[in-house]
């Protein structure tokens, strides 16, 4: 259930705000543990009179985007002299995310309670990471959440442009296999039905591969609807099994071996790696929660172990660089070779940055011409795809030509 409620601060302020509760009882418990005195307390009514505010609460999401902008338009009104809380009052009214909007009163009252912008998130760990919130901590302990913020914008920036243009880069590829494959049905569906009759007719001879053509047609010409909820079967079955945790270890085993993709995973993670240490190391974090805070960053179960064996070595006395020159297959030498020159001259933050804006633009540039090199790779599979319907048809034809 959803309430409006009006409390007293601590401070004598009174609140109005809006959360979500299993009922009064619960609502009641969590406003007086942050501090806050109950003044009234009301269920929302149920009825929705606006459809599209309906369909908005129900399909709203908090995307990269708008936490993008969020912390940008947080860091600079805090920057400008605005109180937090105020700052907060201001972005609840400006947004039209009804899930982010809801965010932004729970945080104006977490700020209100005596709160930590920090703590603040930390309750929101589907919107807000690790990251997000060490960093963000690490600004308050040091006077300079404005700064936090900005560094956090700019690695969400930066992690959100790599992610758009991969998947940008393999909707081409995905485009025209999705298209082979939906003629394909068609075509063994309803020409080459047709063809086999003509072949039945004739009293042709018909090769291996011409039998073959004309079974899958019988097949999808009789079962055409359970043809696509096949595919479909089979789509969704593979989107699981590269989701599941226990096949993690796997696909990510493959992805880094691959040819072209192969170097680009690598490019990729070592990019999220260097990048992430560098935000949090140059606002403040430890270099042993730093790397925990990474773990979790980077998506290659590979490269969770290696983090976590490097937060064991630091914890032992060991140099940073040790674990990337140990794993030369994972990290180039270019990230061991910088980190060691880092932390001799002690300015491993800085050397963490340049290397991840070296990978971030080779990323950038591999990803313009992964449609450039893709591209003949797929017309050679639609080649092998139409040579071999071709010839499988055209074949018994010849047999015929020769009889006559």
């Amino acid at each position: 259930m959803i309430f409006t409620y009006k409390t007293k601060l601590p401070s004598g302020e009174i609140f109005e705000g809006t959360m979500e509760a299993l009922d009064r009882f619960a609502l009641s418990r969590e406003l007086r543990s942050r501090g806050q005195t109950p003044l009234s307390l009301k269920e929302k009514s149920r009825m929705v009179l606006d459809p599209m505010v309906f369909l908005n609460n129900l399909f709203a999401g908090i995307n990269a985007g708008e936490l993008i902008l969020l912390t940008k338009n947080l860091g600079g009104m805090i920057k400008a002299g605005l109180s937090l809380s105020r700052a907060l009052s201001v972005l609840e009214k400006q947004t039209k995310n009804a899930k982010l909007k809801n965010v932004f009163i729970s945080l104006s009252a977490e700020i209100n309670a005596g709160g930590t912008l920090s703590s603040g998130f930390s309750k929101f760990p589907k919107v807000f990471s690790k990251l997000f919130v060490s960093i963000a901590r690490a600004g308050e302990e040091s006077g300079d959440l404005a700064g936090s913020l900005a560094q956090i914008g700019m690695n969400l920036e930066k992690a959100h442009s790599l992610t758009k243009k991969i998947k940008g880069a393999l909707i081409y590829p995905g485009v025209i296999i999705s298209a082979m494959v939906v003629i394909g049905i068609l075509m063994f569906a309803f020409v080459v039905p047709t063809l086999a009759k003509t072949f039945k007719e004739l009293g042709v001879e018909l090769p291996l591969t011409t039998r073959i053509v004309i079974g899958l047609g019988d097949f999808f010409s009789n079962n055409l609807i359970l043809s696509f909820v096949l595919i479909f079967g089979l789509v969704s079955g593979l989107v699981f099994l590269f989701r599941a945790k226990f096949m993690a270890k796997y696909i990510d085993y493959i992805i880094i071996r691959l040819p072209i993709v192969g170097n680009l995973a690598k490019e990729l993670n070592t990019a999220r790696t260097a990048r992430t240490m560098s935000s949090l190391l140059l606002s403040g974090v430890s270099i042993v929660r730093a790397t925990e805070i990474t773990e979790d960053v980077v998506q290659n179960i590979y490269y969770k172990k290696v983090l976590i064996q490097a937060r064991e070595e630091i914890e032992k006395g060991a140099p940073f660089s040790k674990v990337f020159i140990d794993n030369p297959k994972l990290y180039p030498i270019m990230m061991s070779e910088m980190v060691q020159v880092g932390e001799e001259t002690g300015k491993l933050s800085d050397m963490l940055q340049e290397v991840a804006i070296f990978y971030e633009n080779n990323i950038e540039e591999k990803t313009k011409n992964l449609s450039t090199i893709i591209e003949p790779i797929l017309m050679v599979i639609v080649g092998a795809g139409v040579g071999f319907f071709a010839v499988s048809m055209i074949t018994p034809l010849y047999s015929v030509l020769e009889n006559i």
